[in-house]
């Protein structure tokens, strides 16, 4: 991101640019910034955009080709193509680019064996960009809250960050409600979040658990109704139950390691993996594959019509909740 940034600030622009990855607001950030340097005060007259997997690559071509009008540069933005993860003719194209075309990729995914990939990380500029580590993402939390002369606390901050999405557009979007909801006082404090802020579906199915580990029936069933309220399906709650009872199988078997190589092996974030820790701690590794067993059981018995979707998610969570503490 770093040699974008320089490229943007120099007006030394690559033919082309791809930006992949999970991260969809790096993305967006970064090709509106190329999008505004490149053509500058220039209207859209050199600007073209393409979606989706039916783009027909003779038009692209076709643009790109064409000189640009009373600019020193065309811009060509293509998104969700699918081009690198197939076999296609721009593959064959993309050395004969005009010097005065930008093309820039935005795609969730890519093949890095792809004819079209290994061209563009060669010659031009191929950035991945994943969720940002949990680190930077309260400092842009912070950076965000300080623009808008707001002040959050760095547990506060890592306190909102359990409890939501942290992709950066979702975050924006809390932290926009956030300012909305604190207008007129300068702190952001956890009852502000807890008032304002919508809470990641996993993150719940997250305080079930835990509030069945120990016990508290009435509290489990709540979260339960809290999602069924939101409208998840008890099936949906369910898959998210199995899955949640398959990482603490697997975190509860590397608990010695460290934390970063519990993060890396299982696919949670790092800053997640004490809390995981702690929940495992709470139940036998039995205990946990009976639970994984009763709830494929349960999924079974709902698909052949022998029991009712939320009451069976209701006995699970009951069983759940008279578990003996390991």
């Amino acid at each position: 991101m770093k040699r974008i940034k320089e490229d943007i600030k120099n007006r030394t622009f690559k033919n082309l640019y791809l930006l992949f990855g999970e991260e969809d607001y790096l993305k967006k950030t970064y090709s509106s910034g190329l999008k505004r340097a490149v053509l500058q005060e220039s209207d859209d007259m050199n600007y073209s955009y393409f979606e989706g997997k039916d783009i027909d690559v003779l038009s692209v071509k076709e643009i790109s080709d064409t000189l640009p009008f009373f600019s020193d540069y065309r811009f060509i933005f293509i998104e969700n193509s699918g081009f690198f993860k197939s076999a296609n003719d721009l593959a064959d194209y993309v050395s004969d680019i005009p010097e005065t075309t930008v093309i820039v990729f935005s795609e969730k995914e890519v093949d890095k064996r792809n004819k079209l990939y290994k061209y563009v990380n060669k010659n031009g500029l191929a950035v991945e960009m994943n969720q940002m580590s949990p680190a930077d993402t309260r400092k842009f939390v912070a950076g965000t809250l300080k623009e808008n002369k707001k002040l959050i606390r760095e547990s506060t901050a890592g306190y909102l960050l359990e409890k939501i999405d942290n992709s950066l557009t979702n975050v924006l979007n809390e932290l926009e409600k956030l300012i909305a909801y604190t207008d007129g006082r300068e702190e952001i404090t956890i009852s502000d979040i807890d008032a304002v802020c919508s809470v990641q579906v996993t993150g719940k199915v997250f305080q079930m658990i835990d509030a069945a580990s120990m016990g508290k029936g009435d509290e489990t069933l709540k979260l339960y109704r809290d999602l069924l309220e939101l409208r998840e399906s008890p099936m949906s709650i369910l898959y998210l139950l199995m899955r949640q009872f398959n990482i603490l199988l697997q975190v509860k078997s590397i608990a010695d390691m460290p934390k970063g190589e519990i993060a890396s092996k299982v696919g949670i974030a790092p800053f997640f993996v004490a809390k995981y820790v702690n929940q495992a701690k709470r139940f036998d590794e039995e205990k946990l594959k009976s639970f994984m067993d009763n709830a494929v059981d349960i999924e079974y018995r709902f698909k052949r019509g022998l029991i009712g979707d939320q009451i069976g998610v209701e006995l699970l969570l009951a069983e759940l909740c008279s578990v003996n503490v390991a």
